[in-house]
């Protein structure tokens, strides 16, 4: 009995509109051609029965078509899985009956709500006699038991949308280089599938804190369970490894979390303990296919174990402990676990990958990116997730190509497309690149992907700042709060800023701030640009040394950035001296090319020409290929000389380049706040241009929530009345000049940019 055919017919996630003639996934049109849609239509109309192939011949090859017939449909099946994600090895959709023909054997709706698929629908077969025999009685038990074991086999498989939890192994040896080292073993050998997947070890903490455990807690079999089902897993994976005299045996046993049965099992040897660790990448691969991943992906993603971690399993156990530090959100702590691995395995090519991970976090740059460097140089000796992982980390943090990072990280989320990271990754770099409308849909997947990772709430919350959606921003904000993500805490400090609430800055910097010896230096400038936003430029000094000297104390990089970003500041207002002379000293804490750019346009703005542009051919040469350095900080550092040499047009010309991304921003450390815009507006005051300076100034105005409360965004406004002064339009320039006086009403009088505000105001008719 064939289903109503004559509309829209659903199976799984997908919908074929058959006077359409389309194939749609939750709504999405997939690209299908005609020759397999019309054999995708046959086998739809006939859910759960065998379709010969001589049927399919009949009603899509007419009799006087010539063509390879089997190789044709051959083909059209292949491009039917293909676009249904499906398998031969192991169908969901399309069961191969060799030599007789296909099944489709998904339920199958109609548009009358009429499902049909199921084993139990599939029509009886009429024979021309009936056979009573004992032996064909027997034969027919025969058929329904296995028929009924086949379905109980086929119940048991996971599915691509099911979750598992990994127990702890059961270590019986009394060896403690076992402990958590084959559990990480374990998830690394797993992780490569882009079938299965693994609840986070960051996802495990917080549920056990939930359950009132400890974070750390081991996951007994029974815990796992527990916590299996708490969090909707379908699966647990539980290991044990014991002694047996003159070998080891290692085994798997993954559970149905809802019912206890045994989904599949695994048990190996390993003659030494050398050996363990391969023999427990050969249990793992041999699981994953009983867990239902198809033959084709695991010959594609299943690098040996010891190639993917390290033959030493005591650089894996040091590995294991850096990672427990690193998912406690102790980048400092994990440190020293990923340099012992490294000391254990010069080859551990993870250890400096998550090394480099753990020294960008803390705003180290030169160490980040020389272990991003190593890591990437031995990319081959890894799985295929990591080697996106690597390729990312060098593409975007040593050599700053953005544009060849974002392709990988679009071919890390089609390889492997429940991956939250190559979205969180995407949306980054859209917001350090200004495309806010694209790094919004970005975050958004990845928080729906990851909603318990922390930088996704932050991520979302900072593109609706610039978007200038406060209330989303604040609701996201608060979200963030809870997933500990230190960056966070700048999130309802900036929007009080943008809200005018000085109480509510007030409030942030007085939650969030340690006692003696805990000073956070990354709010400690913040308050200090807000400060120097307001004219304070001696409450700023002070804010800004303070972040130095905490920094400096921990031995990040950042101590360097502050001082070159508080030098940059002095430029603005005219300290020209004092500016230099700060630039020198923060050189001299550290170096990276985020520090010698903003160490660049300082000079440049401070009128140390010569020295401004050694810096920055020496940055060009450096990083050809760096997106903020070439499309950014370059032509914004040589826009700036050629304004103090009096070249206005020149100036204009080679800002051209930065114009598609001069409203990125980066992370806090980073100076990324409408630069080139600034400058832009000041060689078009020099070149006598009212109307497009104005046009540029007014920027400022427009984006608030990109400036944020870095001291660019009062300064405009006195460009601003500059620019209208220009147009001759005298009210609205006296408009902005009182705009910018009002705001600096409690400035230090002696800065020298306020003294010339004051001066051209007093002076305008």
């Amino acid at each position: 009995m064939a289903l109503d055919t004559s509309g829209i017919l659903r199976f799984a996630t997908f919908e074929v509109d058959l006077r359409a003639g389309e194939l749609r996934k939750q709504g999405k049109r997939i690209k299908v051609q005609e020759q397999p849609f019309h054999v995708l239509t046959v086998l739809l109309r006939r859910p759960g029965e065998v379709v010969t192939r001589e049927e399919l011949r009949n009603q899509n090859w007419p009799p006087d078509t010539f063509v390879d017939f089997d190789n044709s449909l051959n083909t059209a099946i292949n491009k039917l899985r293909e676009a249904l994600g499906d398998s031969a090895d192991n169908p969901r959709f399309i069961e191969t009956l060799p030599r007789r023909g296909y099944r489709f054997i998904a339920p199958v709706t109609a548009a009358d709500g009429t499902t049909r698929g199921t084993w139990a629908d599939a029509p009886a077969r009429q024979h021309g006699r009936r056979i009573v025999a004992t032996a064909a009685v027997v034969v027919l038990a025969a058929g329904i038991a296995g028929g009924l074991l086949w379905r109980a086999r086929l119940a048991r498989r996971l599915t691509e949308k099911d979750t598992i939890v990994l127990a702890d192994f059961k270590n019986t040896t009394g060896d403690p280089v076992f402990n958590d080292t084959l559990k990480q073993g374990l998830r690394v050998q797993l992780e490569q599938s882009p079938f299965l997947n693994i609840l986070s070890d960051q996802r495990v903490s917080e549920e056990l804190h939930l359950m009132g455990r400890p974070k750390d807690e081991r996951l007994t079999q029974d815990l796992a369970r527990d916590l299996c089902q708490r969090v909707g897993s379908k699966a647990i994976l539980s290991g044990s490894i014991s002694y047996m005299g003159v070998h080891y045996v290692i085994g798997l046993n993954a559970l149905s979390c809802a019912s206890g049965d045994v989904l599949g099992s695994d048990q190996v040897e390993a003659e030494s303990r050398e050996h363990v660790l391969k023999a427990l990448g050969e249990a793992a691969t041999r699981i994953r296919r009983k867990l239902g991943e198809s033959l084709s992906s695991i010959q594609r993603f299943d690098a040996p174990i010891e190639q993917v971690t390290t033959p030493s399993l005591q650089a894996l156990q040091a590995f294991s402990l850096g990672m427990k530090n690193k998912n406690a959100n102790s980048d400092a702590g994990s440190i020293p676990f990923f340099k012992r691995a490294i000391e254990l395995d010069p080859n551990f090519a993870s250890a400096y990958a998550r090394l480099g991970a753990s020294y960008s976090n803390l705003w180290q740059v030169t160490l980040a990116n020389e272990n991003f460097t190593k890591a990437f140089e031995l990319r081959e000796r890894v799985s295929e997730r990591e080697r996106f992982f690597f390729s990312f980390g060098y593409e975007a943090s040593v050599i700053g190509d953005y544009e060849e990072a974002a392709q990988t990280l679009e071919l890390w989320s089609q390889s492997y497309p429940r991956d939250s990271q190559p979205w969180t990754s995407l949306a980054n770099i859209y917001m350090k690149t200004g495309r806010w409308d694209k790094a919004e849909r970005y975050a958004q997947e990845a928080l729906a992907l990851d909603p318990k990772y922390g930088a996704n709430y932050f991520n979302l919350a900072s593109i609706y700042l610039a978007l200038g959606r406060l209330d989303a921003a604040n609701d996201i904000g608060r979200q963030a709060m809870t997933k500990l993500d230190e960056s966070a805490r700048l999130i309802p400090y900036w929007i009080a800023f943008l809200r005018q609430d000085a109480r509510g800055m007030e409030e942030q910097i007085n939650k969030n701030a340690g006692g003696p010896g805990e000073e956070d230096d990354l709010l400690l400038f913040a308050q200090s640009d807000t400060e120097a936003y307001r004219g304070r430029l001696a409450n700023a000094r002070n804010l800004s040394l303070r972040a130095v000297e905490v920094a400096r104390a921990v031995g990040k990089e950042s101590a360097a950035g502050w001082q070159v970003y508080a030098a940059l500041r002095e430029s603005e207002f005219g300290n020209q001296k004092q500016a230099r002379a700060s630039t020198e000293a923060g050189m001299k804490l550290a170096a990276n090319w985020k520090i010698e750019a903003a160490a660049a346009l300082g000079l440049a703005r401070a009128g140390a020409t010569p020295q401004a542009e050694r810096i920055a051919d020496e940055l060009d040469k450096s990083f050809p290929m760096s997106t903020p350095l070439q499309r950014y900080w370059l032509p914004t550092i040589r826009a700036a000389i050629e304004l103090k040499r009096g070249n206005a047009t020149r100036a204009i010309d080679l800002l051209q380049r930065a114009v598609p991304y001069e409203l990125g921003v980066s992370s806090p450390e980073e100076l990324s706040t409408m630069y080139p815009v600034f400058i832009r507006g000041h060689a078009y005051l020099l070149a006598h241009k009212g109307k497009e300076a104005v046009a540029e100034f007014q920027k400022f105005i427009d984006y608030p929530g990109v400036v944020l409360n870095f001291p660019l965004g009062a300064l405009a406004r006195l460009g601003l009345a500059r620019a209208y002064a220009l147009e001759g339009d005298t009210a609205k320039s006296r408009a902005a000049y009182q705009d910018f006086l009002t705001l600096w009403k409690d400035a230090d009088p002696d800065i020298p940019i306020l003294q010339r505000a004051k001066a051209e105001y007093a002076n305008l008719k």
